[in-house]
């Protein structure tokens, strides 16, 4: 019988000895408000960046937004323009392939350049939330309360293999040659 134990030891050794493989993750998604009020857009992240079940905000190598009234461009937002004072969070279940929604766990599951009150995406600027009242939308700093629809709606993704991210969705890389000490006489 110990002879078992020690198999079993040694084929969880082998296998946690295995490397995970990380690979690069593409989800695109799509809402439809309402009052002809619309977002698409997409994600990405690295899998070895991921340290729970769910993907966070702080585990994204790019996101973007883009909102439309009708068809007609109202506004976008991206990673690359997040600064300390951006509303900023993000949640999904990459398993389920969801963004999560209100009842889901976690309150208020995205805030996209957009507080709970739908006024901080300052002037100019677009939103996207997710709270207890509703999912909608912020533009130029105000809420626009016919975007809302229910905030317990799902709100599927879709994995991807290609996307073009815009030039305002992705983080640039580590500048590490600016580091001193990095390059040679550096």
């Amino acid at each position: 019988m110990e002879g078992c134990g020690v198999i079993v030891r040694t084929t969880l050794l082998i296998l946690l000895a295995v490397p995970v493989r990380a690979e690069t993750v593409t989800m695109a998604f799509q809402w439809d408000g309402s009052g002809g009020y619309a977002v698409s857009g997409a994600l990405q992240y690295d899998t070895r960046d991921v340290s729970g079940p769910l993907v966070r905000d702080s585990d994204l190598i790019c996101f973007h937004v883009d909102g439309t009234k009708d068809g007609a461009p109202i506004g976008h937002w991206g990673l690359r323009m997040l600064n300390e004072e951006t509303d900023w969070r993000l949640f999904l279940d990459p398993e389920g392939s969801e963004l999560l929604v209100e009842g889901m766990g976690v309150d208020m599951p995205q805030a996209w350049n957009m507080d709970g009150f739908g006024t901080s995406c300052g002037t100019g600027g677009f939103g996207f939330n997710i709270g207890s009242a509703a999912q909608d939308l912020c533009l130029d700093g105000e809420l626009l309360y016919e975007s809302q629809v229910d905030p317990f709606r799902p709100f599927p993704v879709a994995r991807v293999t290609d996307h073009a991210f815009p030039a305002y969705a992705c983080n640039a890389p580590a500048l590490m040659s600016a580091l001193p000490g990095v390059l040679p006489g550096g």
